[in-house]
Formats: structure tokens, sequence, C-alpha cells
């Protein structure tokens, strides 16, 4: 692949990092790009949506081809993974000839990894297609094994759809990776069952905090379990082993030795993992942030229809970066009932 200034996005200076790359003003090397590619999901998650969400017209969305060219630029910029997200990425209309645009730069060897997060629903009808389009590893969130409480969490889902969806991932050789948010009052005595189910199946498992983003029509504070109450139940069942290992995100692992799989911990409550963010991420209308925990946004819609040139879009992911924030602010606690943001999780993307 060849970048705008003619030189390959491979060719590294002497620092090892590419011209150009994305530097933060805390000198953290930006090389994780999430791409929300629809707000729409076919879940209602009681943490990330209300029951009656008024989603984007469709005609402010980002067509493929802009998503495409947007992901490019950040690449020929030093980005190495990319993960599209959603809401649901696999209910975006056409959404396999952007993950088959996008593999060239897997062959190029400009990308090291280009994978997803999805609720599954949809999995058991495009895993085999990832998987040829390059697609390693994917993470999958589900909260519970219980049919009926996960109805209630994800309001209309269907469990038995989700399972055969893993299914056909791993039998496409997709390495899943399950991610569960830690809901007070209702999985927190599940946790240990997912924790045996995923190892049991080589998959691993990846605890999250609830994050105060958007009005969902739940209290939060009712929602919210502190991983470290969670670690400390678990570590009454298991022998949980700190490990230095890394996805690139931000969870924190142990391994399980009685199971000898992974789990891992994000903790954007009570231990944030700001000082090593390296992400940053774009929604399906084309606006950057730079932060999840954070409101300040880059328009990037407007440069990349400007010109048929990337020099503007360019120009405004480099100054974009400079407001990169050290961290996010986010609280849960009686004094702060209302969202820490208003736009919810399934917006910016995760």
């Amino acid at each position: 692949m060849v970048a705008t200034n003619g030189t390959s996005t491979l060719d590294l200076d002497r620092a090892g990092t590419r011209p150009g790359a994305l530097i933060d003003p805390f000198l953290r090397a930006i090389t994780y790009l999430r791409v929300s590619v629809t707000d729409r999901c076919d879940f209602r998650c009681v943490y990330c949506m209300s029951e009656h969400m008024t989603f984007l017209p469709k005609a402010d969305l980002l067509s493929l081809e802009e998503l495409d060219r947007l992901c490019s630029a950040f690449i020929a910029k030093g980005v190495t993974k990319l993960r599209l997200t959603g809401g649901e990425p696999l209910v975006r209309r056409g959404i396999m000839t952007l993950v088959s645009s996008l593999s060239r730069h897997l062959e190029s060897g400009a990308l090291k990894e280009l994978t997803l997060t999805t609720n599954a629903s949809q999995l058991e009808k495009y895993a085999a297609e990832l998987k040829s389009h390059g697609v390693e590893r994917i993470n999958v969130s589900l909260d519970t094994l219980d049919p009926d409480k996960f109805r209630a969490i994800t309001r209309w889902g269907d469990l038995a759809k989700v399972l055969a969806g893993i299914d056909a991932a791993q039998a496409a050789g997709l390495q899943v990776k399950i991610n569960a948010v830690a809901l007070k009052g209702v999985n927190e005595d599940e946790i240990g069952g997912l924790l045996a189910w995923a190892h049991g199946r080589g998959m691993d498992l990846t605890v999250i905090e609830v994050m105060p983003l958007g009005d969902i029509g739940e209290d939060r504070l009712d929602q919210y379990l502190p991983l470290s109450m969670v670690r400390a139940g678990l570590a009454e069942h298991y022998t949980l082993e700190d490990i230095e290992y890394s996805t690139g995100g931000p969870a924190r692992y142990v391994r399980v030795k009685e199971t000898g799989g992974r789990l891992g911990f994000i903790t954007p409550m009570t231990h944030n993992f700001c000082e090593s963010c390296n992400r940053v991420r774009i929604t399906c209308t084309g606006t950057l942030y730079m932060c999840l925990g954070q409101d300040d946004a880059a328009d990037l819609r407007g440069p990349l229809r400007a010109s048929e040139s990337d020099d503007l879009v360019h120009a405004a992911i480099d100054e974009a970066i400079t407001r990169k924030p050290k961290g996010h602010d986010f609280v849960i606690d009686r004094r702060h009932r209302r969202p820490a943001l208003s736009r919810h999780m399934s917006v910016t993307g995760g």
C-alpha cells in the first residue's frame, strides 16, 4: 500500500515509528483505532441503551467507502490495530464489503490486526467470511448463560442464537474472547460459572465495570459492581496469578491456575487505564473522540468530504491528537445520578 505522500506506509524513521506517527501530548503512541460502523443494534442491553432508542438517520452515517478512507488515513499514520464496533457492527448493511476492503492493509503488513466486537446474534451467518478476510479473533459480549436473564439484560435477545454464533466462530477458526459486564444483583453470582464455561471452551474472559454513559432509564448506582469485589469473590475459589499479557486494550490479565485460562479486568471506575491509553474512537458519522470519557471531539466528516485528497483529513487528525487528555473523569455515586456523559456507549462504540 502507498500513502498519499507516495511512500510506503511500512517505511520507518530511525526511531522505529512511521513518519507522522500519532503521538499525544503525554507521549503515548496512538496505534489502536476503534470504529463504530453503526449506532444501531438488535439488542437493548440495560447498561448500554434505553429501551426506546432514537437512532441516527441513515443519511447522517458515513458510507462504507468513507469509513474505509478514514481507517486507511489512520493506518497511514501508524495505527496497527483496528476494531469495528457498533452498536452491533454486523447489522450494518454491506459490512462485509468494508471488512474485505480493509483486509488489504493486513496483506500489506501495515495493519497487524483487524477485529471486531459483536453480540454474536449475526455471527453464525458471518463467522466464516470474517475468517476468510483475515480476522483472527473477535470479542463477544455475553453477560449471562441463563436464557431468561439474558433476555432481561438484552431486553429481547435470544441466547440460543448467540451461542450458535459462538459455535460458528470457533468452527471457522476464530479465537473468541468473552466480555461480560459485571452487574450488581444481576450476574455477580454467575461470573465464576462464566469463567469455567469460557475457559472450558478455550476462550478468555474479560469482566468490565459498568460505565456512566448515556441515559438508559436505569440508576447506574444500582448496577455498579466494583471489580475489586468480583476478584475477591473469584479468589475464594480460584488461584489468580498476575501475568504480563496484553491484547493492546485496557484489560489487566491474570492466569487462572485451575483452568489454565486468562481472565481480564477492565476497571474504568476503580482503577482506570489511562496512563497507557493508545486508542481513539471514530463514530459512524465521522466524529473522532480522543477519549471515551470526555466530550471533546473532532469532526472528520467535513475535511473528508471537502477534498479527494487526504491532506485535510491528516491535518484534522494531527490537530485532534494534540487535544487527547491525560484521562477520563468517570464517577458513579449518590451525588451523580445523571450519566457522566450524555452520549450512549453505542454511539462511541465502547
